[in-house]
């Protein structure tokens, strides 16, 4: 909802519990009024009342306090628009309108430079709010965007602020670091050409607050390229947060006349209730207005990977997928190695029909078998990438990202294909609706397995244009592919989790978290992890113990199991070599899952008890139903058995567990706790709870 006041320069944007408002002043000065608990307009009138200190040689009185910093004029902050001409550099705007979209849901305030068109668009839903901005080239000969994020974020005045982010590399991603936040900028993102396993586009701002108590600020960009978040605490103290596309200011585009660019969405919320409240509420964003058909709970996976790795055949897969169906898998991934000439990883990629020594009737025999086994069928490519060995860059050398001169770097022993190019995009439409369309694919797993090196174009008159252009063309072929085949789900995957963020999550069905598969070392990434996105789309494996993968760690089936039933669970051991008594255990936990799947995937997540403690517990809710998934790291002799306090019941009402049997009343369940009845080195358990 948007409230506007008389005089049409005051804007009230509210949700549930929050409000958001701006002010523009005579001199089309548009100022950030107030972010946090609902106020009226009335409130917002009386804050815009307030006049602006005045000027001072070396300190200016916009700096910290307008909606979006513009380059140009009395300003010292990090600008979030820079805009260069053929005569000038910088931005000197006037207000033109303002307008509602979207049934009244969106606020647009239009501005003009000299036919320089700036739309900074402001969206409440639920209680978190969206901002873009749009410039477009009016008539003007050249205008060059050198930077043009998505929004500036301003925090009120407080002492003490402390910065959240996820940071990580590969196999350890979305690791949760808390510091005090101190004068000047600290800077996040990826230069990468990708989201990267680096940072995810988030961070959260404090200054007292707990998992479950406090004011806490949030903020994530919905970009699958590079990027940049800038956090600054000004010299006054203020704060302010600022984002968008691309990772430096050398160029972003260059818009010819009558063109435009609409950045990413900035997403920023408010809440009272400490982290885990701020947490629930984006995993209600998401599920409501960012991931397609949340409502839809995801199937159980089987994928062959860590089974077979290259080395795969058509009765191999067969094999593993008959011990999938028997242990209740409900889809069932061949990973990499079905296409082209991929023996390894030195050839193929590109080449995206069947191997024809390995399936020499196409994939649709394998895919009918995983069918009336009772299973959908899934298949993994990696369309942006090429092998040097492959049939398509011996015919298109040209179409990778290279620079004239230099040699072209491979990573991974590939290349990445230049996306921003019209004719590779028609290609691998061509080649991936041939696919899905000859074969009966229900699953696509979609990696990217390595970042931007040479990110060339030569003879593009400006070849910048290719980092944006290249997302860009990317969504615009995930979106064209589920058109074309409404059916087929996928799944985002860069070498785990390097391609998370809401942009790509608004196009596929669940993300790859990470490569790293020990369920210990999984506790920490998923705590992560879930500050920000939902189990929902979490995809979690059990795989083979010893973990041969990374560490070698040893783990019972249970704690592995536990470990992926906090998400999306899927399975990617070597069932083959599985005993009879591991495949019964694993059917066990299966239809454990399927029982839980629905409050683990649409629930409310409450974090108990953080991995860094010896015990940790997770608990959802939907409903009258209670999930809680815990896990013991290790135990000493003597120690108490582990009990954890439970959150979101009712301290009124009665709860069944489903286990025991055992009726509990929710007031002893929160504030006394459940025991557990964990013990010794990696346990874990599942306890189910009815409300009656």
């Amino acid at each position: 909802m948007v409230d506007i006041a008389e005089d049409g320069r005051t804007w009230l944007l509210s949700g549930p519990t929050s409000s958001y408002a701006l002010h523009l002043t005579e001199a089309d000065e548009l100022l950030h009024l107030h972010w946090g608990p609902r106020i009226a307009l009335d409130d917002a009138e009386a804050l815009a009342a307030s006049p602006l200190p005045g000027y001072w040689p070396f300190e200016s009185p916009l700096d910290g306090r307008e909606e979006y910093p513009v380059e140009g004029g009395p300003r010292f902050v990090r600008p979030a628009l820079s805009v260069r001409t053929e005569e000038r550099r910088g931005t000197e705007w006037r207000f033109v309108s303002y307008g509602t979209a979207g049934d009244g849901e969106e606020l647009r305030l239009l501005f003009d430079d000299d036919g320089v068109a700036i739309t900074l668009h402001h969206r409440m839903r639920g209680d978190v709010v969206e901002r873009w901005v749009t410039v477009a080239n009016g008539g003007r000969t050249r205008v060059e965007l050198l930077r043009a994020d998505a929004a500036t974020w301003t925090l009120p005045d407080r002492e003490g602020w402390r910065l959240s982010q996820l940071h990580g590399r590969w196999a350890a991603e979305s690791r949760l670091t808390t510091a005090p936040l101190t004068y000047g900028e600290k800077i996040i993102g990826s230069r990468r050409g990708h989201t990267g396993h680096q940072h995810l586009p988030w961070v959260a701002l404090d200054t007292d607050a707990t998992e479950e108590h406090g004011e806490v600020y949030g903020c994530a960009l919905g970009w699958s390229g590079s990027w940049r978040i800038s956090v600054a605490q000004l010299p006054d103290g203020r704060v302010q947060i600022t984002g968008g596309a691309g990772y430096d200011d050398s160029g972003l585009l260059l818009l010819e006349p009558g063109g435009a660019y609409t950045t990413p969405v900035f997403a920023g919320l408010w809440s009272a209730g400490g982290f885990g409240a701020a947490s629930r509420t984006w995993h209600a964003y998401q599920r409501a207005y960012v991931v397609p058909d949340a409502e839809r709970d995801r199937p159980v996976l089987f994928n062959s990977w860590e089974a077979t790795h290259f080395d795969i055949s058509e009765e191999q897969q067969t094999a593993l997928a008959r011990r999938a169906a028997e242990i209740g898998c409900e889809l069932f991934v061949v990973d990499d190695g079905w296409f082209g000439a991929r023996t390894g990883d030195r050839a193929g990629l590109g080449d995206w029909t069947p191997n024809p020594d390995r399936f020499p009737h196409g994939l649709k025999p394998l895919a009918d078998q995983v069918h009336g086994l009772g299973m959908r069928f899934g298949i993994w490519v990696e369309p942006e990438m090429v092998n040097q060995d492959s049939d398509l860059y011996r015919a298109h050398p040209d179409w990778v990202q290279y620079q004239r001169g230099r040699r072209r770097t491979e990573l991974r022993n590939q290349l990445v294909l230049n996306l921003a190019r019209e004719d590779v995009q028609d290609h691998l439409w061509q080649q991936l609706d041939a696919l899905l369309t000859s074969t009966p694919i229900d699953y696509v797993k979609w990696d990217f397995n390595r970042c931007f090196t040479d990110a060339g174009w030569p003879g593009e008159p400006y070849p910048q244009r290719l980092w944006t252009d290249h997302v860009h063309a990317l969504y615009a072929l995930l979106d064209r592919l589920r058109a074309a085949h409404p059916g087929v789900a996928f799944e985002s995957c860069s070498g785990g989790g390097g391609r998370i963020d809401l942009g790509v999550m608004s196009r596929t069905d669940q993300v790859w978290t990470s490569d790293n598969t020990d369920p210990l070392d999984r506790l920490a990434i998923q705590h992560g992890f879930s500050q920000i996105h939902p189990a929902r789309v979490m995809a979690a494996w059990v795989t083979d113990s010893p973990n041969t993968q990374l560490n070698g760690r040893v783990s019972s089936l249970r704690f592995r199991f536990v470990s992926a039933m906090a998400g999306v669970l899927g399975v990617g051991g070597d069932l083959t070599a599985w005993s009879a008594e591991e495949l019964a255990e694993a059917r066990g936990w299966v239809e454990l899952y399927k029982d839980i799947r629905p409050v683990v995937q649409r629930g409310e997540l409450y974090r108990l008890r953080p991995p860094a403690d010896g015990l940790s517990a997770v608990q959802y809710v939907l409903g009258d139903e209670t999930v809680v998934l815990a896990w013991l790291r290790s135990q000493s002799y003597g120690e108490p058995v582990p009990t954890v306090r439970l959150r979101g019941l009712d301290p009124t009402a009665s709860y069944e567990c489903r286990e025991s049997g055992e009726v509990l009343r929710g007031a002893v369940l929160l504030h006394h706790g459940l025991r557990m009845g964990l013990k010794g080195d990696l346990d874990a358990t599942v306890v189910r709870l009815r409300r009656i």
